[in-house]
């Protein structure tokens, strides 16, 4: 009676150990200040780079094979899946995301599903993107840098150039956070209108052709 009992103590033992297998999934991204967040949806411009990561448990003796679900827009077809414990995804295109994780916990000929509860969100915004028609590179801290208005959104390609009234290329950027200090060559160029030409595109697909002439007026605001 005592060894019967024993071995039904060993079966129940075995269900609940074949449950124990679990994870605990999260989101993590650098933000605009450089500082890492974990969170469970994000709201906000692209692109937009987070890191998914399992953070399994309790799989001693099972072989855990992942299964990463992104969809867009609610569609009931994931439109990208991933099989890595940590995967990374860059969101280009403005829209509703869900990103969810599947986890199948092996072990010989027993296999134990785990199904994430709250799935990840993600809300990429329509693009924005306006610039001044002047600015006063003079050092007071205000408006010193021709760059792009505060407030830009969903830029996922991004290219201006500054040109002088006779045509020469004076300054280049790639990174709509960045701009022009009116200068070229280390040294500043006189006050004036010059052309700038600016050639993105956003997230919802929609192109920017910027070409418009931008006063510096640098002397005209020096204190």
């Amino acid at each position: 009676m005592r060894l019967r009992f024993f071995f039904l103590l060993i079966g129940v033992w075995l269900g609940l150990s074949a449950w124990a297998q679990t994870a605990m999934p999260t989101m993590t991204y650098v933000d605009a200040d450089g500082a890492t967040q974990t969170e469970t949806s994000f709201a906000g411009s692209a692109p937009f780079t987070p890191t998914f990561k399992a953070n399994i448990e309790g799989a001693d003796g099972y072989t855990p094979r992942y299964e990463w679900q992104f969809y867009r827009n609610a569609e009931t077809t994931p439109f990208l899946v991933r099989y890595d414990e940590t995967t990374t995804y860059t969101f280009k295109e403005s829209g509703s995301f869900s990103v969810k994780l599947l986890i199948s916990f092996v072990q010989g000929n027993t296999t134990v599903e785990y199904e994430q509860d709250e799935v990840f969100t993600i809300a990429i915004s329509e693009s924005s993107l306006e610039f001044p028609n002047a600015f006063t590179p003079n050092g007071d801290g205000v408006n010193d840098v021709l760059q792009a208005k505060t407030g830009y959104k969903s830029i996922t390609e991004f290219r201006a150039m500054v040109f002088s009234r006779s045509g020469k290329k004076i300054y280049e950027w790639t990174d709509p956070a960045q701009g022009w200090d009116g200068t070229s060559g280390g040294s500043p160029v006189p006050d004036g209108g010059y052309y700038l030409n600016v050639q993105a595109k956003g997230a919802d697909g929609r192109v920017y052709d910027i070409k418009k002439v931008v006063s510096l007026l640098r002397k005209h605001y020096t204190q």
